[in-house]
């Protein structure tokens, strides 16, 4: 088994990438207009997804390409297992991206996730089964031993501080979902501009739970939500998709960030777009390719 970091170190970039989460340039409450951006790239739900954020990264070329945000999702809850029954290992992506954070401070977002927000409440998400939050400590108390409380609370701070949305000056709005139907007239739009949430928004019928568990693609639904947040599109994750993203209205791209077909979305901010402009800058991640 790979050494992990120094669990001191591992505490210290946590920390320090919240601090930048809460102090992202464009930032007001829980929703980032990115300044100076001509194009952003999007990257579906990755779960732990290693090698396709290796690649994405790649492709991304953040340091040749100083006018590009990149736009992360759900990084945890993933298949990669320690060995053993020892858990499951996409806290190292936490890790990886928290560094990157540090690294490009103003132009690398990870937006809430539902995964994430069911950390911070509590609320066990199973699957095949298996309690995925279950195995995401686990797989922390495999790497960090002792330490390994302290960093699971860094990690819950660093969940905290996620944005729920980016807003691209093409009125381009990427979150995690869109909420169901019978969310629409209890959100409360308030806490869009919010530095923290109260633990009821958090909470099944709360806004915030709406606005990163929301599964409803109903074009009626898309069209009162743009509205209701002054945008013309949403670029999403939350949903699988067999063949790595789908169109699902006529305002609703969603992207997938799992295997086979890991996808991302890499369009302008600089000038207007269309749904059909959209789908055209989605693209397949070819985790193989050199």
């Amino acid at each position: 088994m790979t050494p992990m970091p120094d669990p001191r170190k591992v505490l210290t970039t946590i920390r320090r990438a919240t601090e930048l989460l809460r102090a992202t340039p464009g930032r007001t409450g829980g929703i980032i207009e990115p300044p100076g951006a001509d194009e952003v790239m999007v990257v579906g739900d990755l779960h732990g997804n290693i090698p396709a954020f290796k690649k994405a990264l790649t492709l991304a070329a953040l340091d040749r390409n100083r006018r590009r945000h990149l736009i992360l999702q759900e990084l945890i809850h993933g298949k990669l297992m320690y060995p053993d029954e020892a858990g499951e290992r996409s806290h190292q992506l936490l890790d990886v991206v928290a560094a990157l954070k540090c690294q490009y401070p103003d132009r690398v977002h990870v937006i809430l996730g539902n995964h994430e927000l069911s950390e911070l409440t509590g609320r066990i998400i199973g699957k095949d089964g298996k309690a995925l939050n279950l195995l995401f400590r686990q797989g922390i108390k495999t790497a960090y031993g002792a330490a390994s409380d302290e960093i699971y609370e860094a990690y819950k701070a660093l969940f905290a501080a996620m944005p729920l949305a980016i807003r691209t000056a093409n009125r381009v709005l990427i979150c995690h979902t869109l909420p169901d139907e019978d969310d629409l007239d209890r959100l409360d739009l308030s806490l869009l501009k919010a530095d923290t949430w109260p633990p009821e928004a958090m909470q099944r019928r709360g806004t915030i739970y709406a606005l990163t568990w929301g599964r409803d693609t109903d074009p009626a639904v898309a069209d009162r939500f743009a509205a209701m947040v002054d945008a013309d599109y949403f670029v999403c994750g939350h949903q699988p998709c067999d063949e790595g993203f789908r169109q699902a209205n006529h305002r609703q791209i969603i992207i997938d960030g799992t295997d086979p077909f890991p996808a991302f979305c890499l369009f302008p901010t600089t000038e207007p777009t269309t749904i059909e402009a959209l789908l055209k800058c989605v693209h397949i991640i070819d985790v193989t390719a050199p």
